[in-house]
């Protein structure tokens, strides 16, 4: 059985991005089977993501943050700048509904996402910045995200900066706090560390799950509006991601950082936590209360959704090119 749930856990880490499209698939051809995620269960398991991150983050971590103060606070600096940025931008280019504008605004004003330190790791890059960075931007999420949301969105939509607030603070930092907590105690357990191994791959069941909640809300939209509703989304999403990776890796030139750090602030900018901007559009926009009195709020979840399987794939395949630079580079060197 152990055996199993190794394997299982494996595989899910390695085709993570394949697992996640498949439930969104899924989703939309057979709803009632993500019908049930939604509300508060979608940030309870957004709470469990978070607690498994927080599993992994260990007193070595939290002492490098410390040494790093000036790189990490660059790195919040260009996360909390660059991607809200360029999202407002891309929403008065593509002149998108204010709904459709909240969501891919909504990602870019989230943190950098959890599965950026696997990526950072496949790209060789510094793992150590990387995690110190999802670490900063995630603990200043409860006060950035509300602030950046309330500054960026049409002034026709309300925001509720302060649940936000909360809300972020219950499902994001608490759930960290309580897995660093018990990394401290029992990290050295064997027992925890088997535990500890198979989390990676409860934070993929718990975004694949997100995801196809999120379709199923979703699902009569693009039932109506079809294939140029996902095909301008697609785009919006594809320029907010791709120019992250790229302004992300020039901040790094900009500051004389060496390769490895370059490739994690490319990263780090570029993956968004987009499982935590599903669940903010969820509750905040897309919520009964709101959707019974403006149907067309459901789609400010659309961006955040394709986000989530998106940016797990440019991610995977921009760390691939990064690792195939360095065996060319070996080759011929």
């Amino acid at each position: 059985m152990l055996n199993l749930i190794r394997a299982v856990s494996r595989f899910l880490s390695t085709y993570t991005s394949l697992f996640v499209i498949a439930c969104a698939v899924i989703a939309f051809f057979i709803p009632m089977l993500f019908g049930w995620v939604h509300g508060n269960t979608s940030s309870i398991i957004l709470g469990i993501i978070m607690l498994s991150m927080g599993l992994t983050i260990t007193m070595d971590d939290v002492r490098n943050l410390m040494k790093r103060p000036g790189d990490i606070f660059l790195g919040a600096v260009a996360q909390y700048t660059i991607m809200p940025l360029v999202a407002f931008t891309l929403t008065k280019v593509f002149g998108l509904d204010p709904y459709l504008a909240i969501g891919i605004i909504l990602v870019g004003c989230c943190p950098g996402g959890v599965s950026s330190n696997v990526m950072s790791f496949l790209a060789k890059g510094d793992v150590t910045y990387s995690v110190s960075m999802t670490m900063a931007s995630t603990l200043l999420a409860p006060l950035m995200t509300p602030l950046l949301v309330l500054w960026l969105a049409d002034t026709s939509i309300e925001v509720n900066a302060v649940g936000m607030f909360l809300n972020i603070l219950y499902v994001t930092v608490f759930p960290i706090a309580i897995g660093f907590t018990c990394n401290y105690f029992f990290g050295k357990r064997a027992g925890f560390k088997e535990f500890q191994s198979n989390m990676p791959a409860v934070s993929v069941i718990g975004l694949a799950l997100i995801v196809g909640g999120v379709i199923v809300t979703v699902r009569p939209q693009l039932l109506t509006n079809g294939f140029g509703l996902i095909a301008l989304i697609l785009a919006v999403v594809f320029l907010h991601n791709g120019l992250g990776y790229v302004l992300g890796y020039s901040v790094g030139r900009l500051f004389k950082f060496n390769t490895a750090k370059k490739r994690t602030i490319s990263i780090e900018v570029g993956v968004q936590n987009a499982g935590m901007a599903t669940v903010l559009a969820g509750a905040f926009f897309a919520n009964p209360e709101n959707l019974a009195l403006h149907p067309e709020a459901a789609l400010c979840v659309v961006p955040c959704a394709i986000s989530c399987a998106y940016h797990s794939i440019s991610g995977t395949i921009l760390a691939g090119i990064y690792a195939h630079m360095d065996k060319k580079k070996a080759v011929q060197g």
